[in-house]
């Protein structure tokens, strides 16, 4: 594989299928994060309802893209290692973990970090207080001045709600939650953040308009820090699927990634074993797939 993009042909306004047959294996295959060079790409597959996840990357070397494989230091498939975030500058890596954190035991969902180091990852850091807590803290996202938006779900409750954590003199302080422009209907959880925080997409259930179970919407900051009320982000985007909950936008701002569990308009006639396990190890067959599309359409709902 050679070119941008692991060689993949670019979308226009038509959302495109990503990478099938080498990302889009048929897996339940989900979130993506690039580096600013364009010459790493990071993304998720799990499997028996989250039981088994990893974090699979592709890097590219003297113009030739490598075959995915799981990054090193998240090799223990069944602590939940999901959800990849890159700083602006590429030299840090978040992602959602539950591994062990000293004598706490596995199972508990926190915000974890890794420092590049040459051409590798150190060991990862749990994010710890006051972002971390007791409860869940999920899906980080990165404004260029290092402020952290991230889901947080209380134990007890089955609501998440959308939170902020600005940095300070290399400290993360206290998180605000974000007001109902962010936090809208019923549920919602995995947003993402502009680099220069103009905007946030928002995984949301619940909207009256919306077109599934949970959409993309949209809502814009101003300078005064207000945010307007969320946009659905279209039918080119959204769909019947019931899940539609990650999204990405590439760090120069052309191309919007997003995962779907529609399938194909058109399902393949099957009438034996052998056409079962052919559409099982295909894309569009129920389970997630990552999709992008250009980047134009935050500015059109923008205008809008």
């Amino acid at each position: 594989m050679t070119g941008d993009y692991l060689g993949q042909e670019l979308p226009d306004t038509i959302p495109r299928l990503f990478a099938p047959g080498i990302i889009g294996t048929g897996m339940y295959t989900r979130d993506v994060a690039i580096s600013p060079d364009g010459n790493e790409f990071y993304y998720c597959v799990s499997i028996a309802s989250y039981t088994y996840t990893a974090i699979l990357y592709s890097k590219r070397v003297d113009g030739i893209w490598s075959k995915p494989e799981i990054l090193p230091f998240c090799d223990q498939l069944d602590q939940l290692n999901f959800e990849p975030a890159l700083s602006p500058d590429g030299q840090r890596l978040y992602f959602l973990s539950a591994r062990p954190n000293g004598d706490e035991p596995a199972g508990n969902q926190d915000i974890w970090y890794a420092e590049k180091n040459g051409n590798s990852w150190s060991e990862p850091v749990n994010l710890g207080p006051p972002v971390n807590t007791e409860h869940a803290e999920y899906f980080p996202s990165l404004t260029t001045d290092g402020t952290l938006y991230f889901t947080r779900a209380e134990r007890g409750s089955r609501e998440n709600k959308i939170y902020r954590s600005k940095l300070i003199d290399g400290q993360y302080q206290e998180p605000e939650l974000l007001p109902k422009q962010v936090n809208c209907g019923t549920n919602r959880f995995n947003a993402f953040i502009a680099q220069d925080e103009s905007y946030i997409i928002v995984p949301a259930a619940g909207m009256e308009n919306s077109y599934g179970d949970v959409d993309y919407f949209i809502s814009f900051r101003d300078e005064n820090d207000n945010w307007s009320d969320p946009v659905n982000m279209g039918p080119a985007i959204n769909s019947i699927a019931q899940g539609e909950w990650s999204p990405f936008i590439t760090p120069d701002g052309k191309y919007f990634f997003f995962m779907s569990n529609r399938t194909r308009d058109t399902l393949p006639a099957i009438s034996d074993w052998q056409d079962l396990l052919r559409f099982h190890n295909q894309s569009q067959n129920g389970n997630s797939d990552i999709y992008w599309v250009s980047a134009g359409i935050i500015e059109r709902l923008k205008n809008k």
